[in-house]
């Protein structure tokens, strides 16, 4: 298997149709997926890894899978992604560690792998995060990485409007790594 990104104690690769089942306690896990609102059904996994495979191919990045080292579980995912913001395609930051393996660092490790690929390996000059305001565990992990709140949005999801805070770095202004 080919690791797009190394850490210390995580490596990142591609998903996979194989990584289904791994992804049902993290994806299918209400509380881990809070800021969705629900845990996704078998179905929905499905769709969020073709629609991973979708970005690879488009992108070239997308969600990651996080493999941890010492034992070679997938506890969860993290890498760059393509959004849309104020009518511009940017890099953006995504994350999500399985409910297990919180509180152990693994979010900001992961977060801090992909905004330095995203910067490094991609050269994007500015790289956000949308997270929602309630989301305190992921601002905190934006924040670590020297990310402000830049802006706001509503997203429809499901038919329901869910407000979005706009987290934002820029290489030029970027604190040197923690």
């Amino acid at each position: 298997m080919q690791y797009i990104i190394e850490t210390k104690r995580l490596w990142f690769r591609e998903l996979t149709e194989k990584d289904r089942n791994a992804l049902l306690p993290i994806l299918g896990d209400p509380q881990t997926m809070y800021a969705w609102e629900h845990g996704f059904d078998r179905a929905e996994i499905a769709g969020w890894i073709e629609t991973n495979q979708q970005r690879y191919r488009t992108d070239g990045f997308g969600y990651f899978a996080a493999i941890r080292k010492e034992d070679g579980r997938l506890i969860g995912m993290a890498g760059p992604l393509m959004e849309h913001y104020e009518g511009n395609a940017v890099v953006g930051l995504g994350y999500i560690i399985g409910r297990e393996y919180w509180h152990c660092g693994y979010g900001r490790e992961a977060a801090q792998a992909s905004l330095d690929y995203a910067f490094q390996k991609l050269d994007a000059r500015k790289v956000i995060a949308e997270i929602r305001p309630g989301n305190t565990a992921s601002r905190r992990v934006a924040e670590w990485l020297g990310m402000k709140v830049e802006g706001q949005f509503v997203k429809q999801y499901r038919g329901k409007a869910m407000p979005h805070l706009i987290y934002a770095v820029c290489r030029e202004t970027r604190e040197p790594e923690k």
